[in-house]
């Protein structure tokens, strides 16, 4: 994740622990569980597939208990309970109780269809940190991305019932070249619900994903979608609006806005440029992983086709602490396997080669050149100040 809000304001998010936290040892990432593949929606954008029907592989409820304890006692920083619609499994309370008592902190990815008061209060009873609820535009455009009329305005209400019940909860909107236009009118949204948090995440071609027609971004326009971004961020600073934003699944923002900072306060970008480098780029395989409803392991959760592990098989904390596994050990070490423009750029230190699920979806080669980066030639070797030169 990059926070813009940090990086032009200083002003410290609820993450920051978690995003700054330097290296060392065999990594603690933060868990992505697939609680269920069941979903009352069926977005366009999906990276786990899922539908109406559950997978008759599905994790029993002692399966996952067995594996919160695991993931306790391997001292994993964070839980996100997600699905397709993690409210729709009929466990997810009795789960995020057991977490709770174990000392996980959970934190929940939904649609907010789901969420009236009642649900609200029992998330808060359940020590829920953080609800992330999923919108992609205003009331046409999402209810299009989400394949069902009255989505946009139930999930308003979950919100609402988040705020009501005390659940901190956040936005979650994925760019694409069919939503980037109502950027402008979603921070006046946000102004008007009262929303803290927003994450804006860049289009990876997984799932129905991999299919979308109007789908990622190319360049220039990926460009204009952060510069929205920063001005809205800007905007809510000079209204004195207290609103975390940040953009996730592409670390060329970060060197984006780096620059753009740079032109503006060299002491402010100095600043940047360190917290961009102690969060050293993209981790997956590393700070980041992913269980889904059946157990299987992942880097990430867009990495499907690159499972490394199965919890029936081996509990999680030892998949991940193997130091010999072939992807995991690679992903960990990866700036000698890349190629191409990430092998050359002179930012490898920040971006770490940003997401090697995106590349090998869009080259067949998971090593190669990350086609999300929208950086310039000119602009991934930069000729700047010694304090803005990475040699990694």
């Amino acid at each position: 994740m990059i926070s813009i809000t940090r990086l032009f304001f200083a002003t410290a998010g609820s993450g920051d622990a978690l995003r700054y936290a330097p290296a060392g040892g065999v990594p603690r990432p933060v868990v992505v569980w697939n609680v269920t593949r069941r979903c009352n929606l069926r977005c366009v954008h999906c990276y786990a597939e899922a539908g109406e029907a559950e997978d008759p592989a599905a994790l029993d409820f002692e399966e996952g208990r067995a594996f919160l304890d695991d993931l306790a006692g391997f001292g994993v920083p964070a839980v996100l309970f997600s699905g397709g619609e993690p409210l729709l499994h009929p466990r997810l309370f009795d789960w995020l109780d057991h977490a709770a008592a174990r000392g996980l902190r959970c934190a929940l990815s939904t649609n907010g269809t789901a969420i009236d008061r009642t649900a609200a209060r029992r998330l808060r009873a359940a020590g829920v940190v953080y609800a992330g609820i999923s919108l992609d535009g205003l009331a046409e455009t999402n209810d299009r991305f989400r394949g069902r009329a009255g989505a946009f305005d139930d999930a308003l209400r979950g919100f609402r019932a988040c705020r009501e019940a005390g659940v901190r909860a956040g936005l979650r909107f994925t760019l694409t070249r069919a939503n980037t236009g109502e950027i402008p009118a979603l921070f006046d949204l946000v102004a008007e619900e009262g929303i803290s948090r927003v994450c804006f995440y860049h289009l990876v071609p997984s799932g129905r994903a991999d299919a979308l027609a109007d789908g990622r971004l190319d360049p220039a326009s990926a460009r204009r979608a952060v510069d929205a971004i920063l001005e809205g961020a800007r905007r809510f600073r000079s209204e004195g609006r207290e609103v975390e934003l940040l953009t996730v699944d592409n670390h060329a923002d970060g060197l984006y806005l780096l620059g753009k900072l740079a032109a503006e306060d060299p002491a402010a970008a100095r600043e940047a440029h360190a917290l961009l480098r102690r969060n050293g780029g993209n981790a997956s395989g590393a700070r980041i992983a992913c269980v889904d409803w059946a157990g299987i392991v992942y880097p990430d959760q867009f990495w499907r086709n690159r499972p490394v592990g199965d919890i029936r098989v081996r509990p999680f904390s030892e998949t991940w602490a193997e130091p010999a596994h072939p992807l995991l050990a690679q992903l960990r070490d990866r700036k000698p396997l890349l190629k191409g423009r990430c092998a050359t750029c002179g930012w490898l230190a920040l971006c770490n080669g940003n997401l090697r699920a995106r590349a090998e979806a869009l080259t067949g080669d998971p090593w190669a050149s990350d086609p999300g980066c929208y950086l310039s030639d000119e602009e991934i070797h930069p000729d700047r100040a010694g304090v803005f030169r990475d040699d990694a």
